[in-house]
């Protein structure tokens, strides 16, 4: 090899000239680097050499090769190396250069300490490190730094020697540098650090915390903008080490933070950098925080008053303070319970709605939006006191604060459609006065674009607040908002098209058949977009528009529908080759939303659907996974830009060279790691997985040719990186056997019984695909950290219970890890329910305290598996109830309301389950019941009545509750006048439910009448069944006291026999009927003339 050649080469690898840059690489890789003497020369380089660059570029090189070559030199030219380099080091005047020479430093040392050899290494670092020149102690703590990053094992006995030395090093008076390179030292001490092995270097590290926030603050005071970024990341870091590291000071922490994010005299990075890491300590302390008095609020208040800083020409992308402070609200509601957020958030609002500074009210409509998706139920709660305010801001005189309005109203009704329907009136007129504000013609170029920004605005606030109303609201202002949508799709801007396609969608979704007289003309509008492929604008528009036809498709039905669907189907699967991935979601929900309303007689497109979808499955991802430093892992969880495209990081993995000749040139600066993404390829695998589980739950038999190759291509999602790929694929899992259990029933013409053993054994398949889909959801229920895959799991277990029965519990331990898993989940102590670095720290104090919403959604799907093996088991879930009797009983007890009505209605739940099987428990629940039916909150009121009712229906042990039938009748009075629907409906039920177990026991001349005149029932249907098996018994054994009341009671027999079909079960009709015709009999007068009572008895 030829040494002056070797040096040309890496000199060309500094000139600014791709081609010689690479030439120069591939030569050196090929050439030199596979042979020991390259690393020599480098190091010779490094120490020798007149120009920075080139000593630093050598230094980058010998880092990679050290791993590969060190070990193959001999011992006595390494002594001399080690000499050389350190003193080279340490007089090296260049910062750069400085540095990676530390790490070929610290490279060499992972080697040498492990082998014993270099054992003066340590004392001359604390030497330098405590050297009279600030450059020696410079360079001696970053060694000492790259060292722990390298071979941090080899520090684990030397903590207290380090915490001495850093103790003065963080003071360091002199250097900011010497005190910034300490505190990221002291981050891979952290990492390094085990608190209950070693209690005294925990002391030691709580100790030096103070002086390391410290470090912080004088990067932003200097306006240091590396210097700050690099400390940040030091904090950030430790939000992944054990909590009880920054234990005692983690809330003084949070407050620093905190008024760093507020202030507006430092820098903007600055101030998102601390919002960045209050994001991160919700995510990942939230309990800690939950546990800190006034945190919640103080952080909710902060990011409001930051939040009005929001300026008009903001991109919701841009990462500045206030889009940071109103993901920080975002994240807040959604982590801690509605008493720390929302009704601090609550409270100041009024202030900002009514204030004079139109940044401050747009600030108050913004922050409420942001907050409702964690908090819906309670903000539903409060929508009575909002409305005044939200439409107030609707009509706002400045266009800026009506936008926002629009987008909190948008946000407002994507989680509570149902709620703030009720507000319509007030809502759509609104809108619609919006969308004619900004359709007037422009006088210039700025207004234009702000009437643009206004109509997709508008659209959306349409979109949102439309989708899934009832149909007698939405055919008020039917007339009113088509055309004015229809006109829209003409609009130059393909951006306002499509918001405008979007709401037509949801328009006609709600309107249903009274969408029909604008069907013809909106479908010719819509249908020249279909095949448009000129841009991503157009093809953005094009995947709006296949979303919009599908949900006209759903509106109208398959007959009108029919004439579209061949073309629509070849415009989607053409759209699969555009190489747009929206579009190609689009497209897979397309058919999703086809094979729901054609069903089986979808059949004749499933072959090119089946084909496309599990292309799809097949993709590989490989290719777009990034290379992202190993400061990026604070972005876990978080979307980035990368090379132009949107991704979410998932993960860091570390990653050791494999290979020199796998080795890329770059910087070395920093340790770089494998961070796993989410591509928009993981994301259309969600998307295709659910589409999957609608085709094939809709085209059933049509379906089976498919099945094997479909659950194959499934399999292969289940341990995917992304937690939406493992979620859609574990769920489709479990669609496919209900679907293939449906199958089996309709061949059968069995249903299933509870209990087990088995009354009827399932078919192998189906036995076999039990196998797969319980096998494939062990293998991430007990461990899975993402709490909304648990959430999925849950559901999709308590639903193939309810649907199927017992057999899938036969599965090899499937019932008892099911068992262990839901108790897990409903103490709080499952590790979706964790900190981070907590997962072995149950705390029960915490773990008693208030709930978030969004955290119990796991608690609340777990409870549905319990009530749904309960239906599954019938009387042998009584011995599985002690399990979870003690947690439920604990929740009905709660401070919290959901938490209160929610374990009630599963106590009532479970007793419908186990029917006799309860008799054990009548005791216990008697007494948690009698309290709440006195409960302060309705719904728990309303539960406990029917939770009575069933625990009187079905318990044998009468000698516990008989005794307490006149108190039971006493709290039920004032629930049957009360005027709250479900409430009535389930006293009115638990009073037939008591009058059907113990007649003698209730006074029938004073009850009837009033229960006659609750009726109908207004809204739980499910109560008219004992309702009318009391009542028509009571006329077949010839009540004095109802016969005397058969007039009321038969128009109210023509009143449940009429709309809604659904409120009766058809074995109760049949009981309504029959006594309908004893009562002809008798009383022919009184059903003659009924058209609905004649229709009854001839049908």
């Amino acid at each position: 090899m030829d040494q002056q050649k070797f040096l040309e080469l890496l000199q060309s690898i500094q000139i600014p000239d791709t081609e010689r840059v690479k030439s120069a690489t591939t030569e050196l890789r090929k050439t030199y680097y596979p042979n020991p003497e390259s690393l020599v020369w480098l190091l010779q380089i490094i120490t020798s050499h007149n120009a920075p660059e080139i000593r630093q570029q050598a230094a980058v090189e010998a880092h990679r090769l050290v791993p590969h070559h060190w070990a193959d030199l001999p011992s006595v030219q390494k002594a001399s190396i080690r000499e050389h380099l350190l003193q080279a080091t340490l007089n090296e005047q260049s910062k750069l250069a400085r540095h990676s020479d530390a790490r070929v430093i610290a490279a060499i040392a992972a080697i040498d300490l492990e082998d014993g050899e270099w054992g003066n290494l340590p004392g001359l670092l604390v030497e330098a490190s405590t050297s009279a020149q600030v450059a020696h102690r410079e360079i001696g703590v970053y060694i000492i730094f790259t060292l722990l990053d390298a071979a941090a094992t080899s520090f684990e006995n030397k903590l207290t020697g380090l915490f001495a030395l850093f103790s003065t090093t963080i003071k360091d008076p002199e250097s900011a540098d010497v005190r910034l390179n300490t505190l990221l030292a002291l981050s891979r001490v952290a990492m390094l650090l085990s608190p209950e092995d070693d209690a005294e270097a925990l002391q030691l590290f709580i100790g030096i915390f103070p002086s390391m926030v410290e470090v912080l603050k004088f990067a932003v005071d200097q306006d240091n903008e590396d210097k700050a970024t690099a400390a940040f990341e030091v904090f950030q870091t430790l939000l992944g080490c054990e909590s009880s590291l920054m234990g005692p000071h983690f809330a003084n922490l949070l407050n620093f933070m905190a008024d760093l994010a507020a202030n507006t005299e430092i820098s903007d990075e600055s101030r998102s950098q601390a919002l960045a890491f209050l994001m991160q300590s919700v995510r990942y302390r939230k309990m800690k925080i939950q546990g800190i008095r006034d945190m919640g609020e103080n952080l909710t208040v902060k990011s409001l008053q930051i939040a009005t800083e929001v300026e008009d020409d903001d991109d919701e992308d841009d990462v500045t303070p206030s889009r940071s402070a109103l993901g920080l609200l975002d994240l807040l509601a959604s982590s801690l319970p509605p008493r720390q957020v929302i009704v601090p958030l609550l409270k100041a609002l009024p202030q900002y709605v009514n204030s004079g500074n139109p940044a401050y009210r747009q600030a108050g409509i913004l922050s409420l939006g942001m907050c409702v998706e964690g908090a819906p139920d309670f903000i539903a709660t409060q929508l009575e006191g909002l409305m005044p305010m939200i439409v107030k801001l609707l009509n706002d005189p400045v266009l800026t604060v009506r936008k926002a309005a629009l987008h909190g109203i948008a946000r407002l009704a994507d989680d509570l459609a149902e709620e703030l329907s009720k507000y319509d009136n007030q809502i759509l007129p609104a809108l619609i006065k919006n969308i004619d504000a900004a359709s007037v013609q422009a006088n210039n170029k700025s207004d234009h674009e702000k009437n643009i920004d206004m109509l997709k605005a508008a659209c959306g606030a349409v979109d949102s607040a439309t989708d899934g109303i009832e149909k007698v609201v939405i055919e008020k202002y039917i007339a009113e908002l088509i055309p004015r949508l229809g006109r829209l799709l003409d609009h130059p801007d393909y951006k306002v098209k499509a918001a405008a396609a979007g709401a037509m969608g949801s328009v006609a979704g709600s309107a249903l058949d009274a969408f029909l007289p604008y069907f013809t003309d909106t479908m010719k509008a819509l249908s020249q977009y279909v095949t448009i492929k000129d841009g991503n604008d157009e093809l953005d528009l094009r995947g709006t528009i296949c979303d919009s036809m599908g949900s006209i498709a759903q509106a109208v039905g398959p007959e009108p529908f029919k004439d579209y669907v061949q073309p629509l189907m070849q415009a989607s699967e053409e759209g699969l080759n555009l190489g747009h991935p929206r579009l190609r979601e689009t497209t897979y929900i397309l058919w999703s939303v086809l094979a729901k309303v054609y069903q089986e007689e979808f059949k004749p497109f499933l072959e090119g659907v089946v084909k496309g979808l599990l292309e799809c499955l097949e993709q590989e991802e490989s290719d777009l996974e990034v290379e992202l430093g190993e400061h990026a892992k604070d972005l876990l969880g978080q979307e980035v830009v990368i090379a132009g495209k949107k991704v979410k990081v998932a993960s860091a993995t570390d990653l050791a060279p494999e290979d020199v000749d796998e080795i890329e040139g770059g910087d070395d600066d920093d340790a770089w790691d494998d961070i796993t993404t989410v591509t928009a390829i993981a994301l259309e695998k969600e998307v295709a997985l659910e589409v999957i589980g609608d085709v094939l739950s809709n085209t059933r038999k049509y379906y089976i040719p498919y099945f094997e190759k479909t659950i194959e291509a499934v399999m292969g999602s289940i341990e995917h990186s992304y937690e939406g790929v493992r979620k859609a694929g574990i769920c489709t899992l479990w669609r496919a056997y209900a679907c293939l259990w449906a199958l089996m029933e309709d061949h059968t013409g069995e249903h299933w019984t509870p209990g087990l053993p088995l009354s009827s054994q399932p078919s192998d398949e189906l036995l076999k695909l039990g196998e797969v889909a319980t096998t494939a959801t062990l293998t991430s229920w007990e461990d899975e950290v993402d709490r909304s895959v648990v959430t999925d799991i849950n559901r999709n277990v308590a639903a193939t219970l309810k649907l199927c029965g017992p057999a899938i519990l036969t599965q090899p331990n499937f019932m008892e890890r099911t068992i262990s898993i839901i108790a897990s989940i409903i103490t709080k102590s499952h590790p979706c329910q964790t900190d981070m670095g907590d997962e072995d720290d149950h705390d029960e104090d915490v773990a008693d305290e208030e709930t978030s919403e969004y955290d119990w959604l796991v608690i609340d799907t777990a409870l549905d598996v319990v009530i749904s093996l309960s239906t599954a088991l019938g009387t042998q879930f009584a011995e599985i109830f002690k399990v979870f009797q003690k947690p439920i009983m604990k929740f009905a007890s709660s401070a919290t309301n959901f938490e209160r009505s929610t374990s009630v209605g599963v106590i009532a739940e479970c007793t419908a389950g186990m029917g006799a099987g309860v008799t054990p428990f009548t005791d216990s629940l008697l007494k948690v019941l009698l309290h709440r039916l006195s409960d302060e909150d309705p719904e728990t009121k309303s539960n406990a009545a029917f939770a009575i009712g069933l625990l009187i229906l079905h318990s044998t042990d009468s000698a516990t509750y008989l005794p307490s039938y006149n108190t039971i009748l006493a709290k039920l009075e004032p629930l049957l006048h009360t005027e709250r629907a479900r409430t009535i409906d389930n006293a009115c039920g638990c009073v037939s439910r008591m009058i059907m177990a113990h007649q003698d026991k209730v006074p029938i001349d004073d009850i009837v009448p009033v229960l006659l005149g609750r009726l109908p029932l207004k809204e739980d249907y499910e109560e008219n069944k004992p309702i009318f098996d009391c009542l028509t018994g009571l006329y077949q054994h010839q009540n004095p006291t109802l016969l005397s009341h058969t007039p009321q009671l038969v128009q109210l027999f023509a009143q449940v026999l009429s709309e809604p079909k659904d409120q009766l079960e058809d074995e109760t009709r049949a009981k309504i009927i029959h006594t309908v015709k004893t009562v002809a009999t008798s009383h022919p007068d009184l059903v003659k003339g009924n058209p609905i009572l004649i229709s009854a008895l001839q049908s």
